[in-house]
């Protein structure tokens, strides 16, 4: 009797103190919904390999089926017509290409005479016809881009900033668009405002910008902290495409999310950079990492990186108006609102903003 009066006891304890842990988790600032909060607070509390394994069945019992009947239109996103000036249509992967489909529109701003933030759908592969990339292209020449920390990723932020974007810059804000992994899923290098927070891993894709302006994506080769002349660095997994290739790993499912690998086809979002030195995004639902390089290479990415995955988190949002007017979700989440961004948010992320000079581009 003793025994199991001890065994109710401990039973009691940690139950009581499961309560309190979640409770506390539930009570703090936070830009997720409840159902979210209540799936991270599993996941970091010993049940990752529940969450994960939920996670598979309800993405599997969801994928869509390849074939079935073509679409009839695709949307004419953006805030302005179609540009005669910008990079060429992207190719979709079905013919034949349906109005709208791969022409690359404005959203709404004009910097130093033209519109750096292009956007435009497109359907990515052929075998799975119904199925959406909504692609951004971003003219690094007219642009200044910035990685700000959020509630809690990087973890180790110090500071932690404003954890959205900053009242005093948004007349100058384009867009803002999500980053990658969380630091426990991507043990990746995270540098903001010249500072490493986060340690830099070699081999590591890496989304990088410089003092000067510059941006570009790498496979990093430097040391555990970013040089003087960086100015932000996100690591997230290797380079997805290097050299206009598809990495030789796409196949591995542990390579490419610890959550879901490649197993199951999900929402998936990315970024590569073109041969000019400009940047290009793309999100779709049904996504696996070899659909995704596939899709950033029809973008004409001659490298590029995975960033979040999952239904919850991409995100791509433009404004066509200074001082964040006229947001716009260009990537449909029904978990967040053209707002995101706009106030404290938990994860980290990217902010474009109209610069005062243009740099040169790179030669073609």
């Amino acid at each position: 009797m003793a025994a199991f009066r001890v065994t109710l006891l401990v039973l009691a304890l940690a139950f009581a103190g499961a309560a309190f842990s979640y409770g506390r988790a539930m009570m703090e600032p936070s830009s997720l919904p409840l159902s979210m909060r209540t799936i991270e607070w599993i996941r970091d509390n010993g049940g990752a390999g529940l969450v994960n394994l939920a996670e598979k069945v309800y993405y599997s019992a969801t994928a869509p089926s390849p074939g079935g009947p073509n679409l009839d239109a695709v949307p004419a996103i953006g805030a302005t017509a179609e540009l005669a000036a910008g990079p060429a249509p992207v190719v979709g992967a079905v013919t034949p290409m349906l109005k709208n489909e791969g022409v690359w529109r404005g959203t709404g701003r004009s910097v130093l005479g033209g519109e750096p933030v292009l956007v435009t759908t497109f359907r990515p592969e052929a075998a799975y016809p119904r199925q959406l990339a909504y692609a951004a292209w971003i003219d690094t020449s007219r642009v200044k881009i910035a990685l700000y920390a959020g509630r809690k990723q990087p973890p180790d932020a110090n500071p932690r900033g404003p954890m959205e974007v900053p009242t005093a810059l948004r007349s100058g804000l384009l867009a803002a668009f999500n980053s990658g992994f969380t630091y426990k899923d991507s043990k990746g290098g995270w540098a903001a405002d010249g500072q490493t927070m986060e340690p830099m891993v070699g081999g590591q894709g890496t989304l990088i910008g410089y003092t000067n302006g510059r941006v570009d994506i790498v496979s990093w080769s430097g040391g555990a902290a970013v040089t003087p002349d960086v100015a932000f660095a996100r690591q997230n997994l290797p380079l997805l495409v290097d050299g206009g290739q598809p990495a030789a790993n796409l196949a591995d499912d542990a390579a490419w999310g610890q959550t879901l690998g490649n197993a199951v086809r999900v929402w998936r979002s990315g970024i590569g950079i073109d041969a000019t030195g400009n940047l290009v995004y793309v999100a779709a639902p049904g996504q696996t990492a070899e659909s995704l390089a596939g899709a950033l290479m029809r973008l004409g990415a001659v490298r590029a990186m995975q960033l979040d995955i999952n239904a919850f988190w991409p995100t791509f949002n433009a404004y066509s108006q200074p001082n964040a007017g006229g947001a716009t979700m260009i990537v449909p989440n029904p978990s967040h609102t053209a707002q995101r961004y706009l106030t404290p948010d938990d994860r980290d992320f990217f902010a474009v903003y109209a610069a005062t000079s243009r740099r040169a581009p790179l030669p073609k």
